[in-house]
């Protein structure tokens, strides 16, 4: 599948709105199935700014952590459960087996996964991939389809470009 989509970002607020505009956008797709993103970057990049501001941006009104030590952070809002994965300090994908991983993935749950690869094996695949890359002193996300679901999600995006 080879359709993206991508934009600068030029600093945290523009990255939290962008998670905010995207999580609506994405949405409407949740009614029938969960949807599977997969967050790359640097330490530092914006990963956890975005689930910041894809999880505010349904109207949690929370504070919104990284769940490094946790693993998992869990937040149900707008009907739905969104779970945002940080699994940096992850030693072995067979510990997401210990925790009953496959829970996770319904249908209607929102899965954000930072450091996916860690996973490998065990996780279910992406719908969507998104890289978050140093752009000089901003930074620009680029969004990748990996199914279906996550082409027509970029599809919407390109026909409704988020503005910041």
């Amino acid at each position: 599948m080879n359709i993206s989509y991508s934009q600068p970002l030029a600093d945290e607020q523009a990255t939290c709105r962008f998670g905010a505009q995207l999580v609506n956008l994405i949405y409407p797709f949740t009614h029938e199935h969960g949807v599977v993103i997969y967050l790359n970057g640097e330490l530092g990049a914006g990963k956890t700014t975005l689930s910041r501001g894809m999880i505010q941006g349904l109207g949690y009104q929370g504070n919104v952590k990284s769940p490094t030590y946790t693993l998992v952070e869990t937040y149900h809002v707008a009907e739905r459960d969104i779970y945002h994965f940080d699994l940096y300090r992850l030693n072995d994908p067979e510990e997401l087996e210990f925790m009953g991983i496959r829970d996770y993935f319904s249908a209607q749950a929102i899965c954000l996964i930072e450091w996916a690869e860690k996973g490998e094996g065990v996780l279910n695949s992406a719908d969507l991939f998104v890289n978050i890359d140093y752009d000089n002193d901003t930074r620009r996300i680029e969004l990748s389809a990996n199914s279906t679901l996550g082409a027509e999600i970029i599809t919407q995006l390109q026909q409704h470009p988020i503005t910041l």
